[in-house]
């Protein structure tokens, strides 16, 4: 089990670098949309690279971020079902649900992904719109989104293994206030600070 925790650790390594370089992309959409708004108010011109450049990395966030929001606990649940079960019964649910449900979805997507990729990138294919940019880097990124989120997913899976055999601690357990509730408390002690200087 020692070996599977060290491989876990490691993956979650990988997939907190991605995720962290997936925050950048967001910045980067960011700055484009808003230098591309900012160029076409003033100069009446735009240009289809900047507009196309912004859904890929829109794109990129997503299939590349899915992975970490998994490693975060930050993907939908539905709480109000699990919060009932023990932590084990939530546990159980998640190895279910990775072995019965992620890891086939992962396989699918990333092998009908893979051809797109392939086609694209040995024809060259190019964007129908005038001076749009090359589709095999937003293609790349079905197979390679949801063959990192198959990664995380394994990672999940020996941790939740780990303590289910009494060999690891619960990920899902929720100790202290969320990032939200910490959060609205920060925002809520400035305020009062604000108040209270404006006295």
């Amino acid at each position: 089990m020692s070996f599977l925790l060290t491989l876990s650790r490691l993956i979650d390594a990988l997939t907190e670098r991605i995720g962290k370089l997936a925050m950048w992309f967001i910045l980067a959409t960011t700055m484009i949309s808003a230098g591309n708004a900012i160029v076409r108010k003033l100069f009446d011109t735009s240009s289809n690279a900047f507009l196309e450049i912004q859904w890929y990395l829109f794109a990129a966030v997503f299939m590349l971020g899915s992975g970490y929001a998994f490693l975060r606990n930050a993907h939908v649940r539905i709480d109000f079902i699990s919060s009932k079960f023990s932590a084990r019964g939530r546990n159980w649910v998640d190895v279910i649900g990775i072995i019965v449900f992620v890891f086939p979805l992962c396989y699918m997507m990333a092998t009908l992904g893979w051809p797109l990729f392939v086609n694209a990138y040995e024809s060259g294919e190019m964007s129908s719109n005038a001076g749009g940019l090359i589709r095999w880097p937003v293609y790349a990124l079905i197979p390679a989104g949801f063959a990192l989120l198959a990664l995380q997913s394994l990672s999940e899976l020996i941790k939740r293994i780990a303590f289910l055999t009494g060999n690891g601690p619960d990920v899902l357990a929720h100790e202290g206030p969320s990032e939200e509730e910490l959060l609205a408390q920060q925002l809520l002690e400035e305020e009062q600070q604000r108040l209270k200087a404006a006295q």
